[in-house]
């Protein structure tokens, strides 16, 4: 009843606010406040598959998402602000509102700046900026890079970072550089908990340390970035397991720890005029023995190349490839669970998706997009990449065709 209230209550606010957008600036004690929101609504369909959790080979409007935030600039050099945020995509986020992010900035100079709260975490191009859907073009992200399963997971962590831009001489353009360190927490409606009571293992809580950096460089040659990210984490779960070995004896409690949990992500962007060019390649490594007498060595690698275009302020056409692979070994109790996977070239190894994609802005605040999915191969069971058991109970089929639709409003 306090969670349907309180989603009730989000969903008044947003729609007030959404009712007055232009009016987005109110005073408190002589400071101003920014309000700002966003909702979106998603239609999935495919033709073999089911796909993010929904029953889509029906078609699901099952993906729903909405944020709404407020910020304020205190001083020349602080600014303060935070995000509520609620989601439902299938059997993920179920409608559980949570606080997305809420972060003090304070910015002594250009080169030193410090950030605490529950704070967006930088890594790679658009990790920071997923809930920003109104900026690019494409319906979903390149999967393999930035999952949806997984957005709760990479989207913060409650800590602090330091971060600033310096100039290099000679007109070599200038670094950005940051650097975070805090907690992570998942939800337990995120995508690895749910991958996981398929297998009997049932998560009451997940999270744990997390740091790293990020540097980017703004080169000389305008509109070119490159840029690097490195995180580390050290992850504990608690929860329930049903014993493969004994089933019948109920729910085992444990506590589970990462032994090696790390990902690095290379980028690159460029921008000229109205064209944008990206591309991204990140590795994700994971050693865990998910329950007693067990590990698991995971294993992916992913990579994309995009392309949009702006034809005029109404209409943008854009178009990735994401090529996204994995390799599990299962060792003790937990090979009673999945058979190890090496071959990244059977589909159940990897997912390769090339999609083509459209926006429609209707007004300032409004727009459509369209995409296509073409995906071979239907990814790891040991990891969240779109394509679950739960959905699919008489197996996958080697190739998926999906069509995305998805409105939105911001302000």
């Amino acid at each position: 009843m306090h969670r349907t209230n309180f989603t009730l209550a989000f969903v008044c606010l947003f729609s007030i606010a959404g009712l007055t957008a232009h009016a987005q600036e109110f005073q408190v004690f002589d400071r101003k406040v920014q309000i700002h929101g966003f909702f979106t609504q998603g239609y999935v369909k495919t033709d073999t598959n089911n796909w993010l959790t929904m029953d889509t080979t029906d078609g699901s409007f099952a993906m729903t998402d909405m944020g709404l935030n407020l910020t304020s600039q205190m001083t020349d050099r602080l600014r303060v602000g935070a995000q509520a945020y609620d989601y439902d995509v299938g059997q993920l986020g179920q409608w559980h509102p949570s606080l997305d992010w809420a972060v003090a900035d304070y910015r002594f100079t250009n080169w030193l700046g410090v950030r605490a709260g529950k704070v967006k975490t930088t890594l790679g191009l658009y990790n920071d900026t997923q809930d920003l859907d109104f900026l690019r073009p494409f319906a979903l992200l390149p999967q393999g890079v930035y999952p949806i399963d997984l957005r709760e997971t990479t989207i913060a962590h409650t800590g602090g970072d330091i971060y600033g831009t310096v100039p290099l001489r000679r007109r070599f353009g200038d670094i950005s550089y940051t650097g975070f360190i805090g907690h992570r927490s998942d939800s337990i409606y995120s995508g690895y908990p749910y991958l996981l009571t398929e297998y009997g293992i049932f998560f009451h809580s997940l999270g744990g340390l997390e740091y790293g950096a990020d540097l980017r460089w703004n080169t000389p040659l305008k509109g070119l970035t490159v840029g690097a990210s490195r995180m580390n984490e050290d992850i504990t779960g608690k929860g329930q397991f049903v014993d493969p070995l004994n089933p019948y004896a109920g729910l085992i409690p444990f506590q589970t720890s990462t032994r090696a949990y790390w990902t690095n992500q290379f980028y690159g962007e460029y921008l000229l005029r109205k064209l944008r060019i990206d591309t991204e390649y990140r590795r994700y490594f994971n050693k865990e023995p998910y329950i007693p007498e067990s590990l698991v060595i995971f294993d992916s690698r992913s990579w994309y190349v995009s392309g949009a275009y702006r034809l005029s302020k109404h209409l943008e056409l854009g178009s990735y490839y994401s090529h996204y692979t994995g390799t599990a070994v299962f060792l003790g109790a937990a090979a009673a669970f999945a058979a190890t996977e090496t071959n990244a070239d059977l589909p159940q190894n990897h997912v390769y998706d090339k999609v083509v994609a459209g926006r429609v802005n209707i007004n300032r605040f409004c727009y459509v997009k369209i995409e296509g999915h073409f995906m071979n191969g239907y990814g790891l069971s040991a990891y969240p990449d779109g394509f679950y058991l739960q959905q699919n109970p008489s197996g996958f089929k080697p190739d998926t065709n999906a069509l995305v639709v998805k409105t939105g409003f911001h302000f």
